[in-house]
C-alpha cells in the first residue's frame, strides 16, 4: 500500500482514510485497486467488525482524477471502480462513510455504496460526469434511484448539480447529517454501536437489504460500462479533459 491510503485498525473498527489532500482526494485506479484489496482483507478478518471510510483533507473525494487520463486507459479508473463497489457489497462487515466536503463523481458512487453514511453539513454529494461528457458509473445509476427515486435521480445525473449533505438526508439519499465538528464524535459512536452488534446479524441483514434493493447491480455495471467506454473515446469527453487543465469551461460538439 502507498502513503495514499491511511490504514489504522481501533480494536473491532478498521478505518481506511484517502490521503490525497493536496487533490482533493481524487482517485487513481492504483488507489482504487489498493482499497479493494484491503476490503476483501478486511472481509476474511473476524476481528474487523466495522469498516469507516474518510478522506483526509477537504473533501472524502472529488473522484477520479483527470489528470492520470494519459498515463493509464481511460477504462483503468470505470473497471476498477466496478471491483470496490462489488467488493463494499460483498464483504459481510458494515461499510460506513464519513463524509464532509465533495463526494463527487466516483467518489459520491462509492460513498453511496457504502452500507451507512454519515455526513457533515459542509459536505455536498455530485454526479459530476455529465459536466465533463460522461454518465454516471461506480453503481451510481441504480444506487441513487434505489434511494430517491427516478426524478431526484435523473436530475443529479443530467444537471450534475451538487446535493447538499442535509437536503441528502432528507431525501432519504444518506443516513444522517451532523455539524462538522461533531462528525468524527458521530462516527466513533455508530462504528462502537455496530461493533457491538451481532455480527451474524448484522451480515445478514445487509445481505437481505441488498438483495432486496440492489439486486440488479451487475446488470447497471454492466450497462455502465458499456456506456462509459463509448463516452471515454468521445470527442467531448477529450475536450472536458483540456478544459479542466486549462482551467476553463468545455464547449461540448456532441461528438
Amino acid at each position: 500500500m502507498s502513503d495514499d491510503i491511511l490504514c489504522q485498525h481501533d480494536g473491532p473498527v478498521l478505518r481506511i482514510t484517502f490521503n490525497r489532500p493536496h487533490v482533493l482526494n481524487a482517485l487513481t485506479p492504483a488507489v482504487v485497486d489498493d482499497l479493494t484489496e484491503l476490503l476483501t482483507e478486511a472481509g476474511d478478518d473476524p476481528q474487523v467488525r466495522v469498516v469507516v471510510l474518510a478522506g483526509a483533507g477537504r473533501a472524502f473525494s472529488s473522484g477520479a482524477d483527470l489528470t492520470t487520463v494519459t498515463g493509464a486507459p481511460p477504462e483503468a479508473t470505470l473497471h476498477a471502480a466496478n471491483r470496490l463497489i462489488r467488493a463494499v457489497g460483498a464483504i459481510p462487515q458494515p461499510v460506513v462513510a464519513a463524509v464532509h466536503g465533495p463526494a463527487a463523481g466516483v467518489g459520491c458512487s462509492l460513498a453511496l455504496a457504502c452500507d451507512l453514511v454519515l455526513a457533515s453539513t459542509n459536505a455536498f454529494f455530485q454526479l459530476a460526469f455529465v459536466n465533463i461528457g460522461l454518465m454516471p458509473d461506480g453503481g451510481a445509476t441504480l444506487l441513487v434511484p434505489a434511494n430517491i427515486g427516478r426524478a431526484r435521480a435523473m436530475s443529479l445525473a443530467m444537471l450534475g448539480e451538487r446535493l447538499p449533505a442535509s437536503l441528502a438526508a432528507d431525501w432519504g439519499l444518506i443516513y444522517r447529517v451532523v455539524d462538522p465538528s461533531a462528525l468524527q464524535d458521530a462516527v466513533d459512536e455508530l462504528a462502537t454501536r455496530l461493533s457491538r452488534a451481532a455480527p451474524l446479524a448484522v451480515t445478514a441483514a445487509k445481505r437481505a437489504v441488498n438483495a432486496a434493493t440492489l439486486g440488479v447491480l451487475e446488470d447497471s455495471l454492466r450497462r455502465e460500462t458499456d456506456g462509459q467506454s463509448a463516452l471515454l473515446a468521445s470527442e467531448d469527453f477529450q475536450t472536458a479533459v483540456t478544459a479542466f487543465r486549462e482551467k476553463r469551461t468545455p464547449y461540448f460538439t456532441g461528438r
